[in-house]
Order: structure tokens, then sequence, then C-alpha cells
């Protein structure tokens, strides 16, 4: 076990204890109280009496003995000629004792006996008394303990670790890699720079779509420099008290200060970078800690050699401040990985597992464009996963390609039951989708259609996915909205009645529709504008209507996409029948089949 472990030990050891700690004092505490009550509130059996049948009999002279403790209220009492002792409750000790003397003075012999109070009576009522204070206590304890303000740096001791992630590790990225090699020449040969008047970065920012490999290669930076590599979330400053953040963020680079050289990575930085406001509350609070970020940036001299990384999956979001020269020197995406990038991270994943010769990692990294890292590697986990389950000696190209649709569509569910009205519907659905996109010359070939649902959907149409597309036309983004309203068409030129079916498909051709008018400015009436993110108020230089002329051109394009989905399916209404009744009979088209029935 490393250093690093036996740290992460120690401090978990410690929050046991001190949670132990209050964990006691309260179970303590209770039982006390219990005692307490249950000492001074005895139900009442057969061997009680009520105080007024005790007056009752002292006036009669059948007492013998009282015994009572002081500051008790129970009291034993004795008769005369009967051995069973009763107990009574007395309402005021010193009221019954003058009581008794008075019996006394009657003439009335009763033995009196006063015991003195004793340690053990006096803890419960001690305890009871406490019982607020403690509770408050507690709390307040476990409050600081969870805002981190414990031990001093305690906070950041799991963070601080040497990374044995190298860029070979890293797959993909060889530009940014590139570029990240100048930021190890930095840490391990500073002097090297200086000397030719240059400044060290103090930051640099990776910014790119989740899975990418943004922490990845901040570790990786970390590792091949052979620095410390102190890791934070960007959620980890935000505290429920005033000030914590800021004060966070002071013992971070305090302690980055005292390692240096060393990385200082935040992760999701967007939760405490975003744009600073005016407002009060926890955005306050957010500004402080922002701005104290600023302020320890600045304030690294030359002869501190760290620097800090940051990734964002929206760098929109950050405030400009951050982003300026001194501060955030670079600026580098983390793009989804190429082809070439993509077949070099399944090789890096697929090392420690065993794979059948009948998997081509090419033929996967073909059909997977778009995908990211991390999506990979889960691919090929799930895989796993799945040949296990199946108990096959190695993963088949058969498992990955289930993984595949288990991680893009769902989970196929044969066990779901539906009626043959609605798998008739859904049968001429998919296929609509499938010949309508057959007929487009801008959409890849179906690759597999079923009707065996999957996830929330009932059936599906999967496209083959092999071209990295950094840009889409006007034409294929018109296509698209055709292909994916087939199904709808399909229903209503067989079955002339539609379902909900088709509502995913709906929602995403109206975005597309809409980003076509607003985002893109492929509109002939409108012209190439930008109406996306715009206040109300701002689009009045527009005109006054321009809300309705942007929803006339999405009904538009909505409507003329649908329209050519019905032309080509009346066109091919022959190839729509094989395809559905196909569907029917076998419930799953793979892609040869699908090409043979157009053959």
């Amino acid at each position: 076990m490393d250093k690093n472990e036996n740290r992460k030990n120690n401090k978990k050891k410690k929050s046991l204890i001190i949670s132990s700690i209050i964990l006691v004092s309260i179970i303590i505490v209770l039982v006390g109280v219990a005692i307490y009550y249950l000492t001074n509130n005895k139900e009442k059996d057969d061997k009680t009496i009520s105080y007024t049948d005790l007056i009752k009999e002292i006036s009669y002279g059948n007492v013998e003995k009282i015994e009572m403790t002081v500051g008790s209220t129970s009291i034993k009492v004795k008769f005369k000629d009967v051995e069973e002792e009763k107990r009574a409750i007395i309402p005021n000790t010193e009221a019954f004792v003058e009581l008794i003397h008075e019996k006394a003075a009657e003439g009335n012999d009763i033995d009196l006996k006063q015991n003195p109070k004793s340690v053990l009576m006096q803890i419960p009522a001690t305890l009871f008394s406490l019982f607020p204070t403690l509770i408050m206590l507690a709390l307040v304890i476990m409050i600081f303990k969870m805002q981190g303000l414990g031990e001093k740096g305690q906070v950041y001791e799991d963070t601080e670790r040497k990374t044995k992630i190298r860029f070979k590790d890293v797959a993909g990225l060889d530009e940014e890699k590139g570029e990240l090699i100048e930021i190890v020449d930095f840490l391990k040969k500073p002097e090297k720079f200086t000397k030719m008047g240059a400044k060290v970065p103090k930051g640099v920012l990776l910014y790119g779509k989740p899975g990418t490999g943004k922490t990845l290669i901040a570790k990786a930076i970390a590792g091949e420099a052979d620095v410390p590599f102190i890791s934070m979330s960007g959620s980890e400053f935000i505290e429920m008290f005033a000030g914590l953040g800021a004060s966070r963020v002071r013992k971070l680079f305090d302690k980055a200060r005292k390692m240096a050289p060393c990385i200082v990575f935040i992760d999701e930085i967007d939760a405490i970078g975003a744009r600073r406001t005016s407002n009060s509350g926890a955005e306050t609070e957010n500004n402080q800690t922002l701005n104290q970020l600023l302020v320890e940036m600045d304030g690294f001299s030359s002869e501190e050699t760290i620097i800090v990384l940051a990734a964002t999956n929206r760098p929109e979001m950050l405030d400009k401040a951050l982003l300026r020269p001194g501060r955030f020197d670079r600026q580098i995406t983390i793009p989804n990985p190429d082809l070439k990038g993509r077949l070099e991270i399944l090789k890096i994943h697929s090392e420690d597992k065993r794979l059948s010769d009948d998997v081509n990692l090419a033929s996967i990294a073909e059909d997977t464009a778009g995908f990211t890292g991390a999506e990979l590697a889960n691919i090929l986990n799930e895989a796993a996963i799945i040949a296990t389950i199946n108990k096959h000696e190695d993963i088949e190209n058969s498992d990955i390609e289930e993984a595949v649709k288990k991680v893009t569509v769902g989970l196929e569910k044969h066990s779901r039951t539906y009626s043959e009205k609605d798998k008739k519907l859904t049968a001429y659905h998919e296929a609509g989708h499938a010949v309508v996109s057959k007929y487009l010359e801008t959409q890849t070939d179906v690759k597999e259609v079923s009707i065996i649902p999957r996830g929330v959907a009932g059936g599906y149409t999967m496209y083959k996915s092999d071209e990295d597309k950094y840009y889409i036309s006007k034409t294929e983004m018109k296509e698209k909205l055709i292909a994916l309203l087939g199904g709808r068409a399909a229903e209503k030129l067989v079955l002339d009645d539609i379902s909900t079916g088709a509502s995913n498909d709906i929602e995403v051709a109206t975005k597309i529709a809409r980003e076509m008018v607003t985002k893109y400015g492929m509109s002939d009436n409108l012209g190439p504008i930008d109406f996306q993110g715009k206040e109300q108020n701002d689009m009045f230089v527009f005109g006054e209507n321009i809300g309705d002329k942007i929803g006339a051109e999405v009904k538009l394009l909505i409507d003329e996409a649908y329209n050519e989905a019905q032309k080509l399916l009346i066109e091919h209404r022959d190839k729509l029948d094989i395809i559905a009744q196909t569907l029917l009979e076998r419930e799953k088209i793979n892609e040869q089949e699908f090409k043979k029935i157009f053959e």
C-alpha cells in the first residue's frame, strides 16, 4: 500500500472516529433522558397508591413508615400490619414533609426517612438539562465537518497524488497532445523558457463534450511532467456558508505553492467561473469565489511553476475575466475522436479484454462515428458483460454489436407483449423510415430495422454511421426531416390513422427545422440571421411579428418534408409492404436482407 492509500485510510479513520463520537454522544443523551423519565414517571400498578388516598391513610393513622430521597417525588410507604410496601408520587416534597411533621405533632407517629440525593439520580436530570445544548453542538460539528472546516488542509489530502497516466494512454488527440507537450516542458525545465524571456502559461482551459477525455489528458500532463496533481471539482467550492468558497480557493493555492512545481486541475469550472451578476444570495457567494480565483491566478510569481488546468462542457458560460491572457492563456478544444482516433481508443480499451478472431476493431470504429472516448470504452465494457452472460469464451462481434445497440437505443425487451394492431402499426412505421431513407441521397444506409422494443422505443431503424461529419448542408438537413417523418407518413398512408409512436420523431424534426431557421439562417424568406438565444425585446428589431414569421417558416419546412415522405411512400408502396410484412414475420431485418429487397 502506497503513501496515498495510507493517507486516504487515515482520513477515513479520523472521519469515522469523529462521527462515532458524535453518534455515541447523542445516544448517551437519549439514554439519559429515557432514564430520567423512567425513574420519575413510573406507571401505576397494584403497588402504587394515589396521593389523595395516601393523605387519607396518614389521617387514619395507618401509615407506619415513609422513605423518600431528597429531590425525588417518588416515595415508599409502609403501612401498619402490612408487610408489602407501596409507592406514591407526591407533588411537592417540602409541603409533604411539613404535613408529616404536623401529623406527628398531633400524635400520629410516622417514621420519616429522608435519603440523600444520589449521584446516579443527578446524572439524568443534568443530561436532560443539557440535552438542547448537546444536540446543537452535535449539529454544528457535523455541519462544519461536511463543509470541510475540520483539520486545516484536510480537504485536499486525498487529491494530492502523482498520476501514473501518460500521453500514450490518451488516444485520438494527437494535435492536442502536441500543443500540451509544451506545458510539460515548462514544468520540467522552466529555466529554458525564462532565459528566452518567455513566461510560464498560468492556465489552460480544456473544453469539449462530456466524455471526450478532458480529465484524462490533464492527468497525462501531470504524469509526463512527474509533478503533483491536485484535482478538485468546481462544485466542491460551492458552500452554504458565505465566504467558505473563497476560503477553499485560498487553501487550494496555498497548498499548490508549497508543492510547486505542480498542476492544479479544476473540473467543471463553470460551477464557479460563470459570469458574475449583481444579484444577492447564493450568486453573491459564487461571485466571491470567482473573484478569489482571479486574484490567486494573478498572484503567481515567475518563480512559482504552477499551472492551472480547467475543464468545462460549456465555455460560453464562463466569465470573460477568466479567459483573458494572463489567466487562462490557452484554450484548447477537445473534439470527438475521428476514425483513426476511435480505432486507437478501441485498441487501448481492448488490451485487457479477450476478443474473438471475428472482432474487427476497424469496422467498429467505422460504425461509431460521433462517439466519444468514454462511450467507446463503455461499449467494450458492455460487450464483455454480454459475452459473460452468454457464456462465450471470448468477446464476439455479435456481443459488440449488441452492446452498441444497448448503449444507443436501449435494452432489448423480448418479454413485452402487445396487440397485433400495435405490432402492425410499428412495422409500417419503421418500414416507412427505412424506405424513405433508401431514396434520399444524403442519408446513410440502413443497418437494421426491428420491431422488438428497446428502451422506450417500440421499434427502431438503425443507420450506418461510417462518416465523420463536421458540416451539414441544407439539403442534408431537409432530407433528414423527410426521413424522420417517414414513419408518421406510413401510418397515415396504410392505416389511415396516426399514433403517438411518432412523438420523438416529431420532437427531433421540429428541433432541426427550428435551428435551420433561427440558428443556421437557412430560411429563404428570413435570410441568414441568427434569432436563437435572443431575448424577446431584442427580437423587435426584426419586426413586431417576427415570432409568427419564424413559426411559419418552421411549419413550412415540416410540411414540405411530410409531403415529400408521403410521395416517396406512395411511389414505392410495394417495398413498404414487403418490409413491413417481413418485420411482422421475423421482427428484425439486417443490412444484407434490406438490400436484397431492393435488388
